[in-house]
């Protein structure tokens, strides 16, 4: 839980409050200054593409005939919300998680389709995120036999480990799945698979960055979205640093 609280506070909005608070706290105009700074600066689409393209790379969208066959097609979680009256959650942004997964299953890609069971900590009466996309991939003709659900996993490494236990992965017998995740999650994805035992081959999705090149006077004026989107690709590289560190 503490990798997914601490980064809140290094991350623009976090760090700017800080900034703020301390600069009235110390009467001090320069933090109040740098707050702002850091606000707009990490607000300015310019800033958010170039940030999202670091961490997605320049990789793109390939075509699935392009994929070899493997034993498993694996779907990372973080991509249904669970609200009332909507008993298999509703999409967020990372709908192409499932939809790519879905794709290779039926292109004869992979014998099975594995869905991690994704839960945050601090929500332990929500149902595991893996669950409700197994419910959903059999409503559209998945057969539930070739359906695999990891136990419960907290973030990204977590998923890797349940997943490598759940298709039996073992010293010297490395299993080849097709791991299917937004692409500026894929870097990190991939690194914690690969230490689990897998050899994976990468299926991106979800692309941030974008084909669009031309730079307009938009593009340097503050945006909510582009807040948002440093801040998606500042906690991936702090996921990557702290995933790359740890032993």
């Amino acid at each position: 839980m503490i990798n997914k609280i601490l980064p809140i506070l290094v991350l623009p909005l976090g760090l700017s409050l800080l900034l703020l608070v301390a600069g009235l706290f110390f009467r001090r105009r320069l933090l109040i200054g740098l707050g702002i700074m850091v606000l707009g600066m990490f607000s300015m689409p310019v800033v958010s593409a170039s940030l999202i393209r670091a961490v997605e790379g320049w990789a793109s969208r390939v075509p699935v005939s392009s994929l070899h066959k493997v034993d498993a097609v694996v779907v990372l979680s973080g991509i249904v919300g669970q609200i009332k009256g909507a008993p298999l959650g509703e999409w967020n942004g990372g709908v192409d998680r499932f939809e790519g997964g879905i794709d290779l299953f039926k292109a004869g890609k992979a014998p099975v389709i594995v869905f991690t069971r994704g839960q945050v900590p601090w929500q332990p009466e929500s149902i595991p995120e893996g669950e409700l996309l197994a419910k959903r991939a059999m409503l559209i003709g998945v057969p539930e036999k070739a359906i695999l659900l990891t136990a419960v996993a907290g973030n990204t490494a977590d998923e890797a480990v349940a997943a490598a236990r759940l298709l039996g992965v073992r010293s010297g017998a490395r299993k080849k799945i097709i791991l299917v995740t937004s692409a500026f999650h894929m870097r990190r994805a991939a690194m914690q698979f690969e230490k689990a035992g897998f050899q994976v081959e990468r299926y991106p999705v979800d692309f941030q960055a974008g084909d669009n090149s031309e730079v307009t006077i938009l593009d340097f004026l503050p945006d909510p979205g582009a807040l948002a989107l440093s801040s998606t690709a500042l906690r991936e590289m702090i996921g990557l640093i702290y995933y790359w560190a740890k032993p």
